[in-house]
């Protein structure tokens, strides 16, 4: 897909906050510090629109991109590692429900695994709740040149077992590798 213009829409920390509008959009969904901004701005090509940083738990809202004026990426607050009180958290992953459950227009989710890991508790919740309630949905394995081809292929083959799959799309940011899967991914659910 040629990107003619990609520009941070808005933060939603509420239902009240999403754009009201009938555009197709894509959430990003995973643990924090699983690199889901750093994946929006590779795929994007991109530096530094979705914001990226060290600290795990730094996305505390639903943040939206307007991609091409004609569809929105949506980066998902992380779960897991996040340093914040329970109570926030807690209700940062209401939200991210609440969104995925409700949201109309939303076409994919892309559920972001760290390649170097073994997929977490929380990571086979969220596939599960995707499948149960049907919703289109693709993994993507990041951080992937940061493994050898030997230990990539044995983590990708545990993640797939793990998630009952055997549909993982093996990504990098820094080499590009998966880029062209996942928008042809993004584009089949946008036609769809």
């Amino acid at each position: 897909m040629k990107i003619t213009s990609a520009e941070f829409l808005k933060s939603a920390f509420q239902e009240a906050d999403w754009p009201q509008d009938a555009k197709a959009e894509i959430a990003f969904l995973g643990r924090s510090n699983v690199g889901k901004s750093s994946l929006i701005n590779s795929l994007l090509g991109v530096r530094g629109l979705a914001r990226t940083s060290n600290t795990p738990g730094r996305t505390q809202s639903l943040n939206f991109y307007l991609i091409n004026e004609r569809f929105r990426l949506v980066d998902l607050p992380g779960y897991g590692y996040a340093r914040a009180p329970k109570a926030l958290k807690a209700e940062w992953g209401a939200n991210a429900e609440n969104f995925l459950a409700k949201r109309a227009q939303l076409v994919l989710s892309i559920h972001v695994v760290d390649s170097r890991h073994e997929p977490s508790k929380q990571d086979l919740q969220l596939h599960e709740w995707l499948e149960h309630h049907q919703k289109p949905n693709l993994i993507v394995a990041t951080k992937s040149d940061k493994l050898s081809n030997n230990e990539l292929r044995r983590n990708i083959d545990r993640a797939k077992q793990a998630l009952k799959t055997n549909q993982v799309v093996i990504y990098s940011a820094t080499l590009k590798r998966g880029r062209e899967k996942v928008w042809s991914a993004i584009e089949k659910s946008l036609k769809g």
